[in-house]
């Protein structure tokens, strides 16, 4: 067997170009769901915007790097966990903590500030945590990532696509309104087909790695739903808050690390396989915590009924 270090996923350069077109388009349906009273209802609580924030782009990821000191992965596997673990939210977070019962309204103001300070944050996380792992050094160096180029990708799927989605909601709100759910149903459907694609062209590494990943895939993210939670908790959010926090860490926007390692790392199979996987299995994991939750309505939940 091939070391995973050493392997490289194949995607062609037109249709990575294509796939970036697509998570742009994504982006774009993503931002003409927000509405300003999702805003307007977290921002009265900036407190618990603010810690999850904290957890999504601070503590997780030096969690990520307690991790990776403790497993000592392959060096191409450590740099997948660094990655995902400085991805935004991921697409699905907001439709979990929803039904986990959690803080909707908090869920999407984190998913979507956390996305914009991906431009910033991504890159920065991506290239601070990777250097600390001294046997990740030699990658780093070798593909020469370069945190401004980067962020100047970050911004182009990301942030240009919101801004020009909140124009449009704003300018236009009766196309908006007929066009939000098509638009939205067919980008994730269409990037959908484009990951399985990218699986498809590279099954036979995926299904050779995919198990020295997956133990590490399912510690990494049951810690990132622990230090959300945690983090709420020590910060004295109530339980529906906490909700909302866990399920932002946990889910990751595994979309956007396969594309920032096509594009940057040549598709290191380590990385690739991490991202991949993470993307299947935070859909399992989700799905298993908020359907625990959805069945214990949160305390603080309980009280408003009880009150109203």
């Amino acid at each position: 067997m091939t070391d995973i270090d050493l392997i490289r996923l194949n995607f062609n350069p037109q249709t990575l170009f294509l796939l970036n077109c697509v998570l742009g388009f994504v982006m774009f349906g993503v931002s003409l769901e927000l509405k300003p009273e999702d805003f307007r209802e977290a921002l009265r609580t900036p407190r618990a915007l603010v810690i999850g924030l904290l957890a999504h782009h601070m503590v997780f990821p030096a969690f990520t790097f307690l991790l990776v000191l403790l497993l000592q992965p392959r060096p191409s596997i450590a740099l997948g966990m660094i990655l995902v673990s400085s991805c935004p939210a991921g697409n699905i977070s907001n439709f979990l903590t929803h039904f986990a019962r959690g803080n909707t309204a908090l869920s999407v103001s984190i998913s979507t500030l956390s996305t914009l300070t991906a431009i910033v944050m991504t890159p920065a996380n991506i290239a601070f945590w990777g250097a600390q792992y001294e046997p990740a050094q030699a990658i780093l160096r070798q593909v020469a990532v370069n945190p401004l180029e980067m962020f100047v990708h970050v911004f182009l799927l990301l942030g240009l696509p919101l801004a020009v989605g909140l124009y449009v909601s704003r300018r236009w709100p009766g196309f908006t309104e007929r066009t939000r759910k098509p638009i939205k149903y067919f980008s994730l459907g269409f990037f959908l087909l484009f990951v399985l694609a990218a699986l498809g062209a590279n099954w036979r590494y995926f299904v050779l790695y995919v198990g020295t990943v997956v133990g590490v895939v399912f510690l990494h993210n049951a810690s990132a739903l622990a230090t959300g939670y945690g983090l709420a908790y020590v910060s004295g959010l109530p339980e529906r808050d906490r909700r909302a926090v866990s399920i932002e860490c946990g889910i990751q926007n595994s979309g956007l690390g396969l594309i920032l390692i096509f594009n940057f790392f040549d598709g290191l199979g380590g990385m690739a396989v991490v991202a991949a996987w993470w993307g299947i299995w935070h859909i399992v994991a989700g799905m298993t915590v908020a359907t625990l939750w959805s069945r214990r309505p949160p305390p603080d939940a309980i009280v408003v009924t009880a009150t109203a």
